[in-house]
């Protein structure tokens, strides 16, 4: 008795590896509490429904699928989530009565309904596919056909509809400016009027580094008077304790004061 090894299509095993990948990503995408994180999720399902496309002979859906939803749709909703943003400690309680109920009605209803749809589709040919095809010439040439000639105005509407909508996420997320914008000169005549005051100086001050033994961000900067800038440092390194000797980045500018006053010193001498 001949045994036979069974063959296996490569849609079969787009199928096998894209199938419970697209399925643990859309339950990621329900059950992750950041928005990015989910609608990275959302990307995952429509690559892995990308891929099955094209496994099963579907090159305009496949190409749709990637620029349309994965890199246009899914892009927009990426942009209105950072534009708007999602603060994750908005509250969770129910502010409409019975929400949660009636929201799991309507998975539930929405779950038997692809359920049926998918069912029929084993079931016979679909009604009027093979006329359409026969009209236009082809499933690809129907469908073009039908999206920019019948359909052409709702097709724009829609663009328009996606368009309209990131300008209002724009506009929702644009904040008001509480004070005026400062100038150079108004900041100028602050820092002149805090030095007059407070004696804080106007200028910038020196870098971690400058002046010092070696240039390293941890080591304060040396004024020229060899005294050290304390405000060279972060403080978060200063709170850290990351910090250089002072002493021993005050020694070359100590020796070189001490042999300035010597050179002052014996001048001096010499004149008296």
């Amino acid at each position: 008795m001949t045994s036979f090894i069974p063959l296996v299509s490569a849609g079969e095993v787009a199928f096998w590896v894209c199938g419970p990948i697209a399925i643990l990503l859309a339950v990621g995408m329900v059950l992750m509490r950041k928005p990015v994180h989910s609608a990275i999720c959302i990307a995952g399902v429509m690559l892995a429904l990308a891929v099955m496309y094209a496994a099963q002979d579907a090159p305009f859906l496949f190409v749709i699928q990637i620029i349309v939803y994965t890199g246009a749709i899914l892009m927009l909703f990426l942009f209105v989530v950072m534009l708007v943003g999602v603060d994750t400690s908005d509250s969770v309680v129910e502010t409409l009565k019975g929400h949660r109920v009636a929201s799991f009605l309507a998975v539930i209803g929405l779950a038997v309904l692809l359920v049926m749809a998918v069912g029929q589709v084993f079931e016979g040919e679909p009604a009027g596919l093979a006329a359409a095809n026969e009209e236009f010439g082809g499933n690809l040439e129907g469908l073009a056909a039908l999206l920019f000639s019948r359909y052409v105005f709702a097709f724009e509407a829609t663009a328009a509809l996606l368009i309209t909508a990131a300008v209002g996420a724009m506009v929702l997320a644009h904040g008001e400016r509480l004070k005026a914008k400062k100038s150079q000169v108004v900041q100028a005549q602050e820092r002149m009027e805090a030095y007059a005051a407070e004696g804080k100086h106007p200028g910038v001050l020196p870098n971690s580094g400058v002046y010092a033994r070696f240039n390293a961000i941890h080591a304060p900067a040396l004024l020229p008077d060899g005294s050290v800038a304390e405000a060279s440092v972060s403080e978060t390194l200063t709170a850290r304790g990351a910090i250089v000797a002072v002493d021993q980045l005050r020694t070359p500018a100590d020796r070189a004061f001490k042999a300035i006053e010597r050179v002052h010193s014996d001048a001096e001498g010499e004149s008296e």
